[in-house]
């Protein structure tokens, strides 16, 4: 991992970006400590359309109002005769 100062970082800018490019992190410092590092952007991976189709199931009832009394858990509320 190649390190340069604030000075040399701007004077070689395009050759830090071409080792980052190849796959090299590259770090920056000022007066001797590190203050930053340059990675390369790992690339994502690309979605196609309905590949996961199948491996996603919700219940049929998945919207259906939740019971009184998680729902008192929820807002805070206290359930009569508990505490």
């Amino acid at each position: 991992m190649d390190s340069f100062n604030i000075h040399e970082a701007k004077t070689h800018f395009s050759q830090i970006l071409a080792k980052v490019q190849a796959g090299e992190e590259v770090i920056i410092a000022k007066a001797g400590e590190p203050i930053a590092r340059i990675v390369p952007i790992r690339s994502a991976r690309l979605r196609v359309p309905e590949t996961e189709r199948g491996t996603l199931w919700v219940a049929e009832d998945f919207d259906a109002p939740l019971p009184d009394d998680l729902l008192d858990k929820f807002e805070g509320r206290q359930i009569e005769g508990r505490q």
